[in-house]
Parts: C-alpha cells; sequence; structure tokens
C-alpha cells in the first residue's frame, strides 16, 4: 500500500501510471464492497459510490497540486543554498554550466539557475521528486498537524493490518472446513454456519480461524522486524491474479443471471446499511497516501490530472459492473463478506480449480502486500518518536517498534473475522482522514505558503482543477460531517441492542 511502485528514477509512461493507479486502487475493498451494496440497496449505493469517486478525485487533485508545492519549495530552497555559497566564493560567480539537480530523474539535465528563475513557475512546480505525505506534512502543518497526520496514518495501517490478517484466515477456514466437513460445496449457497460448528473432528471453525491466523503470524509476521521490498516480480503476479479473479467472478455472474438462474431480488434503499457502505466505498477509492509513489516517475504529467479522471470513471465502472452482477446473481442473505467464497459453491462454479482458486485468491495477493504494510507501520512510528540527531536503542529499535505494529492488528483479528465492519470502520474514520481532511489542508496549507515564498502572482501548473477556495471547505465540512454521522450512526445502534 504505502511501498514505492517504483523505485525513484524509473521512469513510466502516463498509461503505465493509469495502470498502476488503477492496480492499487481496486484491491480488498472491492471484495467486500457487494455485501455492502445489497445490505444498503443499490439505488442508494449507487448514488453514494458516484459522490465518494467523484470526492475521492477532488481531493486527488489536491494532493498532487501540494506534491508540485513540495517540490518547487525543496528546489527553491536548494538554490538559495547554492547562491548563497556562490556568495561566498568571491573568486567565482554563476556560470552557464550550474546544474539544477533534477530530483530522481535518470537523465542529467543542465539549466542555469538564472534561467529557472527568469522561467519562474514554468518549471519550478515540476513533480521530479517523490515528496511523500508525511514529508508534506512536516512541509506545511505545524507541530499539531504532523502528529495528527502520523496518528491518522498509524491508525489507518493498522486497520489495513486487521483486515489483511482476518481475511486470510477467513478464506482458509471456508475453503479447508467445508473440503473436510462433507459440505464441499455448501459454502456459497446461503447456509449459515456458527462458529461453535465443527470443522475437522473435534475442531470447531473458531478454532481453525484462530489455527490459521496464528500459522500466519508465524509465518509473516518475522517480516515485520527486517526490511521488505516490493519487486517488479511480485507486482506483475499479484495485478494478473487480481485482473483474473475479478473477471472470472463478473463473467461467472453474468453466465448465471443470462441462464434466468439469478436468484438477486435487491431493495432501492435501507438506510441501515449506510454507515458500513460508506466505510467500505472510502476505503476502496483509497489512494492518496501512495500517490508520491504513483505520480512522481510518470515521465510526462502535463495531462496527469484527465488521466487521473479517467482512472477514477474506469473504478468507478468497474465497482458497479461487480456489484450489480453480484446482487442480482445471489440473494442478500447468501453473500459472502468476502466475495470470493460466493463462488467455492459447485452450483455456481463445477470445476473444482476454479473454485479453490476464488477462494484462496485473498490468501495469495494479500499475504504478498501484509509484510510490506508492516514495514510501512513501523517505519512511520520510527519517523513520529524520532528526534533530530537522536537513534534508537537497539533494543527499541529491532524488537520494541515491530512488536507494537504487529501484536495490536493480530489482536484485533484474534477478536473478530467481520470483514465487512473491519473495512467500514477503518474507512469511515481513518480513511476519512487520509482521503479527505489531510488532503485539503495539505492544498490549503501549500497555497498559502506558495503565495508567502513566490508571491500571489505565482501559479502552480499543477493547480487542481477545483482551486476555488469553496471546494476546501466543502471537503472539509463534508469530512466533519462524516465522522459525526457514522459516530452516532454506531451509538444508536449499540443502544437499541
Amino acid at each position: 500500500m504505502a511501498g514505492g511502485i517504483t523505485d525513484t528514477g524509473e521512469l513510466y509512461s502516463p498509461y503505465v501510471g493509469l495502470v498502476y493507479m488503477f492496480n492499487l486502487i481496486v484491491g480488498t475493498g472491492a471484495l467486500t464492497m457487494p455485501k455492502a451494496f445489497a445490505t444498503a440497496g443499490w439505488l442508494v449505493s449507487l448514488i453514494l459510490l458516484m459522490f465518494l469517486g467523484f470526492m475521492s478525485y477532488m481531493t486527488t487533485t489536491f494532493v498532487v497540486e501540494a506534491m508540485a508545492a513540495a517540490n518547487a519549495q525543496l528546489r527553491w530552497k536548494r538554490m538559495e543554498k547554492r547562491k548563497d555559497d556562490e556568495d561566498e566564493d568571491s573568486s567565482s560567480g554563476v556560470s552557464d554550466s550550474d546544474v539544477l539537480l533534477q530530483d530522481g530523474y535518470e537523465r542529467a539535465e543542465t539549466r542555469p539557475i538564472l534561467s529557472v528563475q527568469r522561467r519562474g513557475s514554468a518549471n519550478i512546480f515540476e513533480i521530479t521528486e517523490r515528496v511523500e505525505m508525511g514529508q508534506m506534512a512536516s512541509m506545511f502543518f505545524n507541530k499539531v498537524g504532523v502528529n495528527l497526520f502520523y496518528f491518522c496514518i498509524i491508525i489507518y495501517l493498522y486497520g489495513d493490518l486487521a483486515i489483511y490478517a482476518a481475511a486470510v484466515p477467513v478464506s482458509l477456514m471456508q475453503v479447508t472446513c467445508s473440503v473436510t466437513g462433507n459440505h464441499s460445496c455448501s459454502v456459497g449457497d446461503g447456509t449459515k454456519y456458527n462458529d461453535t460448528d465443527k470443522c475437522w473432528g473435534p475442531i470447531r471453525r473458531i478454532d481453525a480461524y484462530r489455527l490459521y491466523l496464528a500459522a500466519f503470524t508465524l509465518l509473516l509476521g518475522p517480516f515485520t522486524f527486517f526490511n521488505v521490498q516490493k519487486t517488479k516480480y511480485l507486482q506483475i503476479m499479484t495485478s494478473l491474479m487480481r485482473w483474473i479473479a475479478f473477471i472470472l467472478m463478473i463473467i461467472l455472474a453474468l453466465i448465471r443471471i443470462s441462464r434466468g438462474q439469478a436468484e438477486g431480488h435487491p431493495s432501492m434503499a435501507q438506510l441501515s446499511g449506510i454507515r458500513n457502505l460508506f466505510g467500505v466505498c472510502v476505503y476502496s477509492f483509497m489512494c492518496q497516501h501512495s500517490l508520491p509513489s504513483l505520480i512522481t516517475p510518470i515521465s510526462k504529467k502535463k495531462h496527469v490530472n484527465k488521466l487521473v479522471l479517467l482512472d477514477y470513471i474506469l473504478i468507478l465502472a468497474f465497482y458497479s459492473l461487480l456489484s450489480f452482477t453480484a446482487i442480482y446473481c445471489f440473494r442478500n442473505d447468501t453473500l459472502m463478506d468476502m466475495y470470493t467464497l460466493n463462488f467455492t459453491n459447485c452450483d455456481i462454479v463445477s470445476v473444482p480449480f476454479i473454485r479453490y482458486f476464488l477462494g484462496l485468491f485473498p490468501v495469495f495477493t494479500i499475504s504478498t502486500n501484509f509484510p510490506i504494510i508492516a514495514v510501512t507501520l513501523r517505519n512511520n512510528w520510527k519517523t513520529l518518536f524520532h528526534r533530530e540527531g537522536g537513534t534508537y536503542p537497539w533494543l527499541v529499535d529491532r524488537i520494541v517498534f515491530p512488536a507494537i505494529t504487529l501484536i495490536p492488528p493480530v489482536l484485533v483479528a484474534f477478536c473478530t473475522h467481520d470483514l465487512e465492519s473491519l473495512v467500514g470502520i477503518t474507512g469511515a474514520y481513518a480513511g476519512n482522514g487520509i482521503q479527505y481532511l489531510i488532503p485539503a489542508f495539505l492544498a490549503y496549507c501549500s497555497r498559502k505558503d506558495t503565495q508567502l515564498v513566490f508571491g500571489s502572482g505565482t501559479v502552480n501548473k499543477h493547480l487542481s482543477p477545483f482551486r476555488h477556495s469553496f471546494w476546501i471547505v466543502f471537503v472539509l465540512i463534508w469530512g466533519f460531517s462524516c465522522f459525526v454521522f457514522v459516530t452516532a450512526n454506531i451509538v444508536l445502534s449499540e443502544s437499541k441492542l
């Protein structure tokens, strides 16, 4: 999630960047969306999905704008430092061979500093250096704002890890318990199993789940104590599996509908399901935290906002197709938290290989991402408590930080495997902050700083299409309103129990 899509300096075309963004956004959240659609009603779900997609696109343009402003400030500081150094050297002045570093590009392009200053905003706002959101927060926010940013990103990453830690054991439990429990074709047929039902002999389903969780933790948890990097071949493998799985599910659902075997009769609106649907949709459009890794290596960024818009339109169409085929193919009460498990039923899929591939699909893809997210969370903890010039003792650095990274999400997964609620809560709270509030504040503060440093007449070449201050205020009001709505909904729901 937060790992770099490519190492700094490896450029790719805008269309490759579009594919990378699509692959990043369309992930685990999409697998929980069909059930969220069914519980909230198709009309409400479609309207909310379109609106949240629009909001996510808007805040994505805010982050791109802040990235350009951050690059400009870093470039300006280097220029000022170089001018100071040249002033101290009385034997030489500014020459035509002075070089403005291109920060991450493989090609070396010489450009006189005075020429850059004369050109002004045409080049100084070029996004050539990967400036992560934490660094932008440090540049544009005060100390309280920086701490709130890290708190938000840490909570989100914890939620991500808890979702992943629960999703893999759930998938393994559902598939293996059905195989060994003499009901190998009944996972997705609407039969409801309790956690206390038998799985293998005296082993209950909840026991099997926790055994798989323990194995998952023992196998992948140690990576939290080391450094892990996503490789190119790992990206290719997981992306290929994701596309095959999603396309298979859509095709299988369409075939069942075309044969008149569809069982779904979704309602238009059920207000009780909006809370989880909101969280799932926010989680499913999440990409703002990884935009620096996605946007910076794009070779030509002139039309980057249009490409991002195209990406969001494609993703919106894909989510709609996946969810609508699901809610009309399956009854509401048969849709599983993890949609892939609906295709482990022999009546839906007669080919055993396809059933097991879809049933175990989350195991393969999520397992490759878990160590990366864990290392990212561990590094965020280190950054939050880091003091300039200070170092951590070996015990704190190698044991304490990895331990506080790994233990909480595993405990959450041990206590619950309700994936829809985990995704909903993570998206509704931490996801809300990362997707709406932080980008809006970044846009506001970066614009203010840009005017102070470069003057009010300077125009950021990557300025968001939503440049009026109304949009920032609108996003902030929306974000804070969502916090209030979700919290009130949870409190009222608990009070009725």
